[in-house]
């Protein structure tokens, strides 16, 4: 049930049509939402003074109200014998019976002029408010593309579609789907903030992804071919022999995605990783490796 227009205009059942114009300036000017950009109960509040205003404003429409015929969304109520016998008995013309009567509003050149088209003809007409929302996403699902379901504020659910090579923080724009306008006014629009959640062995970088990869102390000596993770899935990595921690290999092609259908590379830095418990085998060879001995790798550090 709507609030009774008096109320929501804070005036008295007996005031003027100036004292209603006057309330209804000031109020319009306090939650216009141009000057509450993003302030959904303003908006609301906004809504309904304007509401209330154009059934006060409207001499025929408020005396019906005050009889009881309308309520306060000017819906007819059902009708009571009575009140035709008093119905227009000796009304004259009102001043705001016409356009005229709101001429002054439009004098000023302020956010009124578009409220108030020419002539002072009541003619609210605006765009909905933009909603805005946030949309978590995996970290492979930016990379390849993905479609979720959003549920918006009025508790409609529409899928996304996420491109391919989504980047943290990019907005998609769903066009109508923000809050309903006013007096006819187009909805405004949805924006869609991602949020790319972190990947475990995954980083990225622009277009190319990086990852650190474990190999054993043989791949590294001997060199292999080894299966490497990309976003793609699983691809085929040669070692090359005598490789150390540390060294960045390439996988051209295997990175995030363009626009213009190329991709970005991958790279894989590699990490010597020991037996986790010691290898009695290994530690009578290295005590036996002479050349590795005296091999100092920090050489370089001034040792």
């Amino acid at each position: 049930m709507s609030e009774d227009p008096y109320r929501v205009l804070g005036v008295r059942k007996e005031a003027s049509q100036e004292e209603i114009q006057k309330a209804y300036r000031k109020l319009a000017k306090k939650l216009h939402p141009d000057l509450n950009p993003g302030n959904k109960q303003a908006e609301e509040q906004f809504k309904a003074a304007s509401a209330a205003y154009d059934l006060l404003s409207d001499p025929e429409k408020r005396a019906r109200f005050d009889r009881g015929e309308i309520d306060a969304e000017g819906h007819e109520r059902p009708r009571q014998r009575y009140y035709r016998d008093f119905a227009g008995a000796g009304a004259g013309e009102h001043p705001y019976a016409t356009a005229e009567g709101f001429s002054d509003f439009s004098d000023e050149g302020d956010l009124f002029s578009s409220i108030f088209g020419r002539g002072g003809r009541f003619n609210l007409r605006m765009r909905g408010q933009d909603a805005h929302y946030r949309l978590p996403v995996e970290f492979l699902e930016a990379v390849n593309g993905a479609v979720r379901r959003v549920t918006l504020a009025d508790g409609s659910t529409v899928d996304v579609t996420v491109p391919p090579g989504a980047r943290d923080g990019q907005v998609l724009r769903l066009t109508g789907k923000g809050s309903a306008g006013v007096g006819g006014g187009p909805p405004g629009d949805a924006f869609i903030e991602i949020t790319v959640k972190p990947h475990p062995i995954f980083t990225r970088k622009g277009d190319d992804i990086h990852l650190e990869l474990p190999i054993s102390l043989t791949e590294a000596v001997m060199g292999s071919k080894i299966s490497v993770p990309t976003p793609g899935g699983p691809v085929t990595m040669r070692v090359p022999k005598s490789s150390n921690s540390g060294t960045v290999l390439r996988l051209r092609g295997k990175g995030v995605p363009r626009a213009n259908g190329t991709r970005g590379d991958e790279y894989v830095r590699l990490k010597i990783v020991l037996p986790d418990k010691p290898d009695p085998e290994l530690e009578r060879f290295v005590q036996g490796w002479a050349a590795g001995k005296s091999h100092n790798p920090r050489g370089g550090m001034g040792e």
